[in-house]
């Protein structure tokens, strides 16, 4: 087994608005759970204005916090703080391209198979697929697709807007995390692969000192299923280790953003975003 690392994660977010809001409700996708690769030891959030909170795990297995404030508000704060131990997975056999596309596992991941408004793609990025489905072996094809987006799609921040979909970041070559994973989950369901859209959170500090504290990222990348659900970091070129922290997986962003919901109120602007990751142990 891998290194255990353990970090503490404090992840700050909200909306601010041009006066006041007069109510709104709101889900937040901000914690992380207990999975294969990763132990939550503690988690909480905390919401400003104070209400109460309610939580329930949604379809795609993501915790949910959600809450109504009935309240006038000038600006609504969300923080999440966590403590989790994580560890990097094995890279397990995969199966073969047939065993991958039988009409049981065609079924059972068509929901991870089918294009969204944000992962679909067409034109020529496509007749890259013929030459990558060639290669034996499920990994090595994943990791080509990757290898190939990530030289073709420059990390930008700021470059798209957080409603860009994959095609307008292909079209663009560039992009933030967000945008290279739909690019990445799109190809790959196109050559059949089922692919998940990840959110949760990258530690970028590849020595890190215990103590320290580090300004993190609230990250995004790829799962595809080989038999088992594995982890790819296209933006990055490497593939899932203890420094990603899981929160959610979903068909793409949509289904796993930190904070959504709707207010009756003036525009509103986020007032930003706020990850600081401190190693433990």
């Amino acid at each position: 087994m891998s290194e255990r690392l353990g970090l503490a994660i404090r992840h700050h977010t909200g909306f601010t608005y041009d006066g006041l809001a007069k109510a709104s409700y709101n889900e937040a996708r901000m914690t992380p759970r207990s999975l294969g690769t990763q132990q939550v030891q503690s988690s909480r959030i905390t919401v400003r204005p104070s209400v109460p909170l309610s939580s329930h795990v949604d379809y795609f297995g993501t915790l949910v916090t959600a809450f109504d404030i009935q309240e006038t508000h000038p600006q609504l704060e969300v923080e999440a703080t966590s403590q989790v131990e994580s560890w990097a997975a094995t890279l397990e056999t995969p199966l073969d391209w047939r065993a991958l596309r039988s009409e049981r596992l065609s079924d059972r991941f068509s929901e991870f198979l089918l294009p969204t408004h944000r992962t679909a793609l067409v034109g020529a990025i496509t007749d890259e697929i013929a030459t990558w489905q060639k290669l034996s072996d499920v990994h090595e094809c994943v990791e080509t697709a990757s290898n190939f987006i990530r030289g073709e799609v420059s990390y930008v921040p700021g470059a798209t807007t957080v409603s860009a979909t994959a095609q307008e970041a292909w079209d663009r070559r560039k992009g933030v995390c967000q945008d290279i994973t739909h690019v990445t989950i799109g190809l790959l369901r196109a050559m059949g692969i089922p692919a998940r859209y990840v959110s949760g959170y990258l530690y970028p500090a590849t020595e890190p000192e215990v103590g320290d504290v580090v300004e993190g990222q609230s990250h995004a990348w790829v799962e595809y299923f080989s038999g088992t659900w594995t982890g790819i970091d296209p933006t990055n070129g490497v593939r899932e280790t203890q420094r990603h922290i899981i929160v959610g997986h979903g068909r793409d962003y949509d289904d796993v953003a930190p904070l959504k919901g709707i207010y009756q109120g003036p525009e509103s602007t986020q007032l930003g975003v706020l990850v600081e990751i401190r190693r433990t142990h």
